[in-house]
């Protein structure tokens, strides 16, 4: 007897996404982008600040303060001033603060013209710190210098890495590092990806193309990097061509191959756009050329969907 299934039993037909779920998919998808864009800039901005710019600040404030602050007590006057506010030495008047200690008139005033609402400080150190941060130290004048003197490490750093000595110094302190169990992890990881935006690489690709890899009928985006080893070339009797094979969705790793020239497809894809490709794991495709393009939209099926395209600065 064969068993009868009831309604409720049946599968039921996969809705499609409803109009406001898929307005409000696409919105989201437009806004991310930028949005995590100015997220990552803001990141690395407070980074900066955080760890390099306060810090810097904090050490020239500390200068500043302990070594060049003219902060005297009363028994360096030739009188001493007991409870009067203000005491003259060297043709130069001091203001007492709360603390029983002096410190020059001009100070004093440029601080209690500045503190506004804020209470004024009650210590004649406190009272040159305000002074300095206010006076000598403002972001103003502190982000051009911290700038300058930024850009100017990193230049002599990179002409000292470039130097015999520096490479050979900072090849023994990542042999250091990576002996380190835990650190040389994080260490290599974040090396490989500051590598692949920062430095210049070393490779240069020539053509981005295709290869039937790992097996036959799978293809797979490759860029060429060379000709290959005339041992394999002898072997084999044909030309070869090494290419690096790279993996999504971090391009900067992957394999080597030799392949043979005969078994490769040239693509008509810049670099920029097989990376592209890679680091979206494919859901962003480079267009095809105005003419292929135009046959495909005449040939292609109503129910196929059009895939993602990769915009490039010739489709505006």
């Amino acid at each position: 007897m064969t068993p009868t299934l009831s309604s409720g039993d049946l599968p039921r037909p996969r809705r499609s996404l409803g109009p406001f779920r898929r307005a409000v998919l696409h919105g989201l998808a437009v806004l991310l982008p930028p949005l995590l864009t100015i997220v990552i800039f803001f990141w690395v901005g407070n980074t900066v600040v955080v760890h390099l710019l306060e810090p810097l600040e904090r050490s020239i404030r500390w200068v500043m303060v302990e070594k060049f602050a003219d902060i005297r007590s009363s028994h360096e006057f030739n009188a001493p001033p007991n409870q009067t506010t203000v005491a003259t030495t060297d043709d130069q008047k001091f203001q007492r603060t709360d603390d029983g200690r002096y410190v020059p008139e001009h100070v004093y005033r440029f601080v209690e013209g500045s503190v506004g609402k804020n209470p004024m400080p009650d210590t004649a150190k406190g009272i040159y710190t305000w002074y300095v941060d206010h006076r000598w130290l403002p972001r103003r004048f502190v982000v051009p210098f911290f700038l300058c003197v930024f850009l100017l490490v990193l230049y002599l750093l990179g002409k000292f890495l470039a130097a015999g000595a520096g490479r050979f110094f900072w090849s023994q302190l990542e042999r250091l590092i990576n002996r380190v169990p835990l650190v040389r992890n994080v260490y290599s990881s974040v090396k490989q990806v500051t590598d692949f935006f920062i430095t210049e690489p070393d490779i240069q690709y020539t053509r981005v193309v295709a290869i039937e890899y790992p097996r036959k009928g799978i293809w797979t985006v490759a860029f060429a990097t060379g000709d290959g080893m005339w041992e394999i070339c002898g072997v084999t009797k044909e030309p070869m061509l090494t290419v690096f094979v790279p993996t999504s969705p971090m391009p900067f790793t992957g394999f080597a191959l030799t392949v043979k020239k005969s078994e490769v497809i040239d693509l008509s894809l810049t670099v920029d756009q097989a990376i592209q490709f890679m680091v979206s794991c494919g859901v962003v495709i480079p267009p095809p050329p105005a003419d292929v393009a135009v046959a495909d939209t005449e040939t292609r099926p109503a129910d196929r969907p059009l895939m993602l395209t990769a915009t490039t600065e010739d489709d505006d």
